[in-house]
């Protein structure tokens, strides 16, 4: 069996991570993950208000008595989510591990700590994760350039992304970017890492609460069917390739301001795509694994193809090279 220090400080079998995505990680896939031995995250920002996250969270648990956590993701905003509220929702429901991205956490880290919630924050730079790890988090998510969402804009591939991270941290790493089998789960560990968070794969499974076009369109697309949108106002997201996606980057590309794309991206249109599987209604994260996709697995069939792949391939092919 494969585990590594992070399923030691987790608490969880295997060294895989689903992460939280937006209007995705509800408490159907979630608990699913979890059942399978991974540790899933509620997106805590799907849900609309904290009162509602902790009817999620309380709907998650009568699915699994496994450990699963909550995504807190904290963005700059004109009028932003009451991210207090939230985080006292995720103390008061007994969750104990938390899944902070976006900007700095450290106002939120001494509530989650003086309450025994591990952290784990999702970083898409070296100098991000280094400040993670000195302001006390308990684990970083190391997200490489080929992620869905938002990779920053380093650009720098997991590859050399997840090693030069690991050099400079003491704390356990997870890979994250490119991800979606047991190949990828070897290569993490052989970078340093301690285990892999994968979105776009666990999007397209069975219990994912998006509609089954979106799963069909994960598989029939390919490595190159993404685009980056928002470069040259350098907040850059890594999405699904479609009319909407490839017009917003037209729009900047000519010199474009967010003003004259901000209906296109809108978040209610990007819902659509995943409710109504109206695939060209709006954005829709997908990173470049889809290259990898082919099938629509359960999630306990993916966790456990995955485990299988990487001992196999530890045991087999790589001891016999090594022999």
């Amino acid at each position: 069996m494969l585990r590594t220090r992070f399923c030691e400080t987790f608490g969880v079998e295997h060294p895989i991570v689903q992460g939280g995505m937006q209007w995705v990680g509800r408490a159907e896939l979630v608990a699913a993950v979890a059942n399978a031995g991974a540790l899933g995250f509620l997106t805590a920002l799907t849900q609309p208000t904290p009162e509602a996250l902790v009817r999620e969270i309380a709907r998650c648990r009568d699915m699994t008595d496994r450990p699963f956590g909550v995504n807190l993701t904290i963005l700059p905003s004109i009028t932003p989510p009451p991210y207090d509220e939230y985080r006292r929702a995720i103390v008061e429901s007994g969750v104990k591990i938390v899944e902070t991205a976006g900007s700095n956490p450290r106002e939120h880290l001494p509530e989650f700590h003086a309450h025994g919630i591990k952290v784990l924050h999702k970083c898409t730079s070296v100098r991000h994760a280094v400040k993670a790890q000195e302001i006390g988090v308990d684990g970083v998510s190391i997200d490489g350039f080929e992620c869905a969402g938002h990779p920053g804009e380093d650009d720098i591939p997991g590859l050399v992304l997840i090693p030069a991270a690991v050099r400079r941290l003491t704390i356990p790493v997870i890979a994250s970017g490119g991800f979606a089998d047991g190949r990828g789960l070897v290569a993490a560990l052989a970078l340093g890492a301690e285990g892999i968070n994968m979105g776009t794969r666990f999007l397209c499974t069975r219990e994912a609460p998006v509609h089954q076009r979106v799963k069909d369109q994960i598989v029939a697309n390919s490595e190159l069917d993404t685009e980056l949108i928002f470069r040259p106002l350098r907040n850059t997201a890594r999405v699904a390739g479609n009319a909407v996606s490839r017009k917003v980057v037209e729009i900047l590309g000519d010199g474009g301001e967010f003003p004259d794309v901000r209906d296109l991206v809108a978040g209610a249109r990007g819902r659509k795509v995943f409710e109504d599987g109206d695939l060209q209604a709006g954005i829709w994260s997908a990173g470049l694994a889809q290259g990898l996709i082919d099938d629509v697995p359960t999630v306990r069939e993916l966790v456990d193809r995955i485990v299988r792949e990487a001992e196999e391939l530890i045991t087999g092919r790589l001891t016999a090279v090594c022999g």
